[in-house]
């Protein structure tokens, strides 16, 4: 698999313990509305960094505050340092930005998509050259180099908005929603390509609805709701410290589990009463089926799974939807 010499590793300097983006306080309004509501966190060097929430959390406002096309209106946001406010131009320079939707340009071929757009930044034609090339082997797109793009399958395209969004040598990548309507092949892909741009030592700031994406991808993240942040830390953190081991996922016949659940009490460290399923969340799975079993309980189905983030997430937001 292709490597990208054109994304450098940081120094050690740049390694240090300095945050790259640094928020206090922070507050987006529109109006009345309240966007983001006084949130703080810190994101370093070399990690990759996920903001999770339902819609209208405050996800998306936050990332249009650091990549520096919205607007603080309160609050202290550092980008490399710099304030957004005064210093929105050299910070932009640094920046690769991959929004939730493609805005390629179909007429043209892969290899143009990426050559035009490094334009911008003033790369001279010699250079924009060898390193297109570099980030199509990267993104194993070379064989399509020189084929238009509008053909093109959901991932390759997702994998060049990527690629083009690498051609200014980023310090800090910024993705919504990376892997959106991608198929599981096209996902896996993606999240290779992504993990080793970490490896490189590149920053990565992700917002993503896929909790297992979370999982896969994020050092660190945290689960916004209704404008705040309800939690921070590494996924394994963030289990640990709102879930259980594992979790045991019981299914009744029709019309049978009302007269279970009652049953089940005092048999899990958790339980929640879903339309379709009852969920004891437990350190040890296998013991809480044998003691269902003993209570005489008898489900239609049974599944011990361990616990994920998609439990953690819905225990912090809720499964209502928000509209």
């Amino acid at each position: 698999m292709g490597d990208v010499s054109t994304i450098r590793a940081p120094s050690r300097r740049e390694r240090g313990h300095e945050p790259l983006v640094e928020a206090h306080s922070l507050t987006k309004r529109f109006g009345d509305f309240v966007a983001v509501d006084g949130i703080d966190f810190a994101i370093r060097r070399g990690e990759a960094f996920g903001f999770l929430g339902p819609n209208g959390a405050g996800k998306t406002s936050t990332m249009r505050m650091i990549a520096c096309v919205s607007p603080v209106t309160e609050g202290e946001l550092r980008v490399f340092g710099l304030d957004p406010r005064r210093d929105g131009e050299r910070i932009r320079a640094r920046l690769g930005v991959v929004p939730q939707d493609d805005t390629l340009d179909l007429e043209l071929t892969v290899h143009e998509n990426i050559y035009i757009y490094g334009r911008y930044f003033g790369l001279p034609p010699a250079v924009l050259r060898e390193r297109a090339a570099e980030l199509l082997d990267f993104m194993q797109l070379s064989e399509r180099a020189h084929d238009r793009v509008e053909p093109l399958s959901g991932g390759m395209k997702r994998r060049l908005t990527i690629a083009r969004a690498l051609v200014n040598e980023p310090d800090l990548l910024i993705l919504d929603e990376p892997t959106t309507g991608l198929d599981p092949q096209a996902r896996h892909a993606l999240w290779d390509r992504l993990y080793r741009l970490k490896q490189r030592g590149v920053t990565l700031i992700i917002t993503t609805h896929y909790m297992d994406e979370a999982e896969q991808l994020c050092d660190r993240l945290v689960v916004m709701d209704r404008a705040r942040i309800a939690a921070e830390g590494s996924p394994r953190e963030l289990i640990a410290r709102y879930s259980t081991r594992e979790v045991v996922e019981l299914r009744f016949p029709l019309g049978a589990q009302d007269a279970a659940i009652a049953a089940l009490d005092g048999l899990a460290e958790r339980a929640e009463v879903l339309p379709d399923r009852v969920l004891l969340y437990t350190e040890d799975g296998d013991a809480t089926v044998a003691a269902v079993a003993r209570r005489g309980v008898e489900p239609e189905s049974t599944v011990v799974r361990r616990s994920t983030l998609e439990d953690v997430f819905l225990h912090l937001t809720g499964r209502s939807l928000i509209e």
